[in-house]
């Protein structure tokens, strides 16, 4: 009985945390959480790959440093001065040679393939379903969607005194309701500090993203580790990459490259939505951020230019 109670106490507050765990990993999807090692979790077929590829180096190198470590600690206790007076005098052994030239060869064969494998699918971008254009700059980004009526904005990074200033909790709140009007959702949405910018990019879930990357001043990389895409924004150059989100939700991700005072203050906003939604957003930016909008907003220039 007295084990039986004991095993309830500990039990119930377990049973609070995972619960508490649960919900928090569900609200806070795509975002690094305190405490937590490791990769983020995957969200995309290249992730996974990723991961997997991560996995099996993990497994090489361990299972190469545990069996050199052992011949070490095996040469120290078998060779040492004490145990072995008198020193050997051999200076070549084919076998061994053969051995330790032959191991590391296949070991490094093991490592190659998958990774090949892995360059390959992530070089190779598939028939897209969406075109987003990225471009970098000092220090926020702009999101374009060439066949969506060129809806373009630019995503800033929410300012950092915001989260620091108790006194700036009204303009927090006001900024989670500014980038929640721009999704198009009535409720408030959650910020993250460092991480969340005034617009997000929004893309369809299970659809094949096509990414091209650029930048307007000096070398950016658009990096977000749940979809495993990390491909440098170079001025004058347009590079390509792809992803295909698995889950709906809200993930991160930072500039990776070097690229200033500001490099660590340009973070990356995706929100995963269900095509529905994201056909009623599509209709939404480009009346606010599309082509004829910009042509209606410019048209009081044009009258006054003439």
């Amino acid at each position: 009985m007295a084990i039986k109670r004991v095993l309830s106490v500990v039990a119930v507050p377990f049973a609070l945390w995972a619960m508490t765990a649960a919900a928090l990993a569900q609200e806070m999807v795509g975002a690094p959480r305190d405490g937590e090692i490791g990769l983020q979790p995957a969200a995309s077929p290249i992730a996974h790959q990723i991961h997997g590829f991560y996995d099996l180096l993990l497994v090489i190198i361990l299972s190469v440093v545990a069996v050199v470590g052992l011949l070490l600690l095996w040469v120290i206790i078998r060779y040492n001065r004490k145990a072995n007076p008198t020193p050997s005098k051999v200076t070549h052994n084919t076998l061994l040679e053969v051995v330790w030239t032959t191991i590391p060869v296949i070991i490094l064969v093991l490592i190659a393939v998958p990774s090949f494998r892995l360059l390959y699918a992530e070089d190779v971008v598939p028939p897209a379903d969406l075109v987003v254009k990225v471009t970098g700059h000092q220090w926020y980004w702009t999101y374009e969607y060439p066949d969506l009526d060129g809806i373009t904005f630019d995503a800033i990074m929410i300012p950092e005194r915001l989260f620091d200033d108790p006194a700036a909790a009204s303009e927090r709140e006001e900024a989670a309701r500014q980038v929640a009007a721009f999704l198009g959702r009535d409720k408030p949405v959650k910020l993250h500090r460092l991480l969340d910018t005034d617009t997000r990019l929004v893309v369809p879930v299970g659809k094949v993203v096509k990414v091209q990357v650029t930048s307007t001043d000096v070398i950016h990389s658009w990096a977000v580790p749940a979809f495993g895409v990390k491909i440098d924004a170079i001025p004058g150059r347009l590079n390509e990459s792809w992803f295909k989100a698995e889950k709906t939700g809200t993930f991160y991700g930072q500039c990776s490259e070097l690229c200033g005072q500001r490099h660590a203050f340009m973070p990356i906003a995706i929100e995963v939505v269900s095509q529905e939604e994201f056909d009623r957003w599509v209709k939404k930016a480009k009346a606010e951020y599309g082509m004829a909008a910009a042509d209606e907003a410019a048209r009081p220039l044009r009258l006054a230019a003439r």
